[in-house]
């Protein structure tokens, strides 16, 4: 019995560090250059951490479970862009990431863009994708949905 729950718990404890792996971009400038390496979209993840109700669900039902982190990694660049209340942040991660607020004109959270972006003449440019939010289901059902914004934009 002892080496069943042994068993268990280094499984578990596998599965869960697996999810844990993933990386999250917070600067726009390095996702676009590991975004253009790579040849994958961003995943532009606007959350109000410390406070958004929903934010925190669509983390612990999808972003932070093995399914997701193994679709991320195949498929997009992740960039989290924060925007906490009790949490102090860094002036220039929050200007930027109002600028982005601003330019997706972001009215909720979570909200989710899928975008490939590039630079033309120092500028940043954003091709949009499309974009998702909360999903119920779980992370076969938002994967779902994911990779059919993805599939849109390749047809």
């Amino acid at each position: 019995m002892k080496k069943i729950i042994i068993t268990l718990v280094l499984i578990l404890g596998t599965v869960s560090i697996n999810a844990q792996e993933l990386k999250w971009e917070t600067n726009i400038d390095k996702a676009m250059e590991v975004s253009t390496k790579t040849k994958k979209p961003m995943l532009l993840f606007f959350t109000g951490s410390d406070w958004c109700g929903w934010c925190i669900r669509l983390q612990n039902e999808v972003l932070k479970t093995p399914e997701f982190a193994k679709w991320a990694k195949e498929n997009v660049i992740l960039v989290e862009l924060d925007f906490p209340r009790r949490t102090a942040q860094d002036a220039a991660i929050q200007q930027q990431n109002q600028g982005l607020q601003q330019a997706f004109q972001i009215r909720g959270y979570p909200t989710i863009w899928l975008v490939n972006g590039s630079k033309i003449d120092g500028k940043v440019n954003f091709e949009q994708l499309g974009s998702t939010g909360y999903v119920a289901g779980g992370p076969a059902i938002w994967i779902e949905t994911a990779n059919q914004i993805l599939k849109s934009k390749k047809s």
